[in-house]
């Protein structure tokens, strides 16, 4: 996809809809240049922390966007400080590297933005939020609309049905959503794997594999789909 030629801007990459629809947004300004996607990964697991999405679907989400995967190795379990220790680290280099802004999907929650901005206050690096006050029943319609497709890898059952987890985040999906759970799942409701849309050069092959309870979550597996073979 083309890039402008604005400030240099990573974007913190979770792997789901929201990273994929601020990505989608930030593609249409002239002022934002993304460098690359920069994500945090579960060193025991090789997964992106919290979604648990594997780290070849997110690879394969860089190829298709065709931008650089930036991986910030954090433990697992993974206290703040060790978190903090890791994104600073990670700042420094991209600082170093050119970065000026570090772009993030956040849609209303003010304590979340607030500890972005804390953070990054002495780092020289200014924080974006390209979806920032968007109402999410609007922006949930808007991501499907255009083609969006995710699947839902990570359910809070004490806030959603554990059965939503391995679904297709499509039409179907927001109408069966309950009263109270935001569409978006900005309040942790569950966490999404992007495979499709406008913002990719092409769709990401995909088949579902084992869901988990865990921890106190329910995990769907995501796994990359093999290339149909032709018949000899």
């Amino acid at each position: 996809m083309t890039r402008s030629t604005g400030i240099r801007t990573l974007l913190a990459w979770s792997s789901g809809k929201d990273s994929a629809w601020a990505l989608h947004v930030l593609g249409q300004r002239s002022d934002v240049s993304v460098a690359g996607l920069l994500t945090t990964m579960n060193q025991a697991a090789n997964r992106v922390a919290m979604h648990a999405v594997r780290d070849e679907l997110v690879r394969a989400q860089a190829d298709a966007l065709g931008l650089p995967l930036v991986t910030v190795p954090i433990p697992s379990p993974c206290s703040n400080d060790e978190y903090e220790r890791a994104m600073e680290t990670a700042m420094r280099t991209a600082k170093e590297n050119g970065i000026a802004a570090v772009a993030f999907g956040d849609l209303y929650l003010e304590d979340v933005r607030r500890y972005r901005e804390e953070r990054l206050s002495a780092t020289g690096i200014a924080p974006l939020f390209p979806l920032w006050g968007r109402d999410t029943r609007e922006l949930s319609r808007e991501m499907v609309r255009s083609g969006l497709r995710a699947c839902i890898t990570c359910v809070d059952p004490s806030r959603l049905d554990r059965s939503f987890a391995g679904r297709v985040y499509d039409e179907q999906f927001l109408g069966d959503l309950p009263d109270g759970v935001d569409p978006c799942g900005e309040n942790g409701e569950f966490h999404s794997f992007a495979f499709d849309g406008p913002m990719f050069a092409a769709a990401i092959p995909i088949a579902g594999g084992e869901v988990v309870e865990r921890d106190g979550f329910v995990f769907a597996d995501v796994t990359l789909r093999a290339p149909a073979t032709s018949p000899t």
